[in-house]
């Protein structure tokens, strides 16, 4: 596989065992708190509205 995708094989295997970086982890956090509130809206409200309660809770 690491031919095909062109990465050296010490490459890929330092990405397994790499920590997150901030942003991952903020990614991740923000994408728990959009799924929060499209379900918590019956999954009625759309990216306007999300991003309006997502400004409204600080994010």
């Amino acid at each position: 596989m690491c031919f095909v995708f062109k990465v050296s094989k010490s490459g890929y295997y330092k990405w397994l065992v790499r920590m997150p970086s901030k942003r991952e982890l903020y990614n991740q956090i923000l994408l728990e708190e959009i799924k929060r509130i499209y379900y918590q809206s019956k999954r009625r409200y759309g990216s306007p509205r999300i991003a309006k309660e997502l400004e409204m809770s600080g994010f």
